[in-house]
């Protein structure tokens, strides 16, 4: 065969080999300190249910998927999701990460702030200790 095919067989392989790793990728998402878990009700958006108290999410709000992509409000409208979030300065949810069961698995994860400033994060192996 050519070198073009050559080239074109390892081309493909590659392709595959990424492909294979994306699964992978999504289920290891690094997430920030300041992540906190809880469980959303989207309701109607931008109104939400965080842990079963009215809220509303930040101007520009940004949710992920259990793929990392990002999802509209109306795609998890009516939806109860478990996940990380970060709060922006007025404490309203601006970026929401639906959990894989893989990432609702690490436990403890700090549902308040006060909780992640009193507990310590590993952001390489992902995983909070308790004092």
């Amino acid at each position: 065969p050519s070198p073009w095919i050559h080239t074109m067989i390892r081309c493909a392989l590659l392709a595959a080999a990424l492909v294979a790793a994306l699964p992978a990728f999504a289920q290891s998402r690094p997430f920030p300190a300041s992540a906190l878990r809880g469980e959303i009700i989207f309701t109607q958006p931008p109104e939400i249910l965080l842990n079963g108290q009215p809220a509303r999410l930040a101007p520009g709000a940004r949710i992920r998927d259990t793929q990392n992509m990002l999802q509209l409000t109306g795609r998890v409208a009516g939806q109860r999701l478990l996940v990380n979030y970060t709060l922006d300065k007025l404490g309203q949810p601006l970026d929401v990460w639906v959990l894989t069961a893989d990432e609702a698995a690490r436990r403890p994860w700090p549902t308040t702030v006060e909780q992640a400033q009193a507990w310590s994060f590993d952001p390489g192996a992902q995983t909070w200790s308790k004092p």
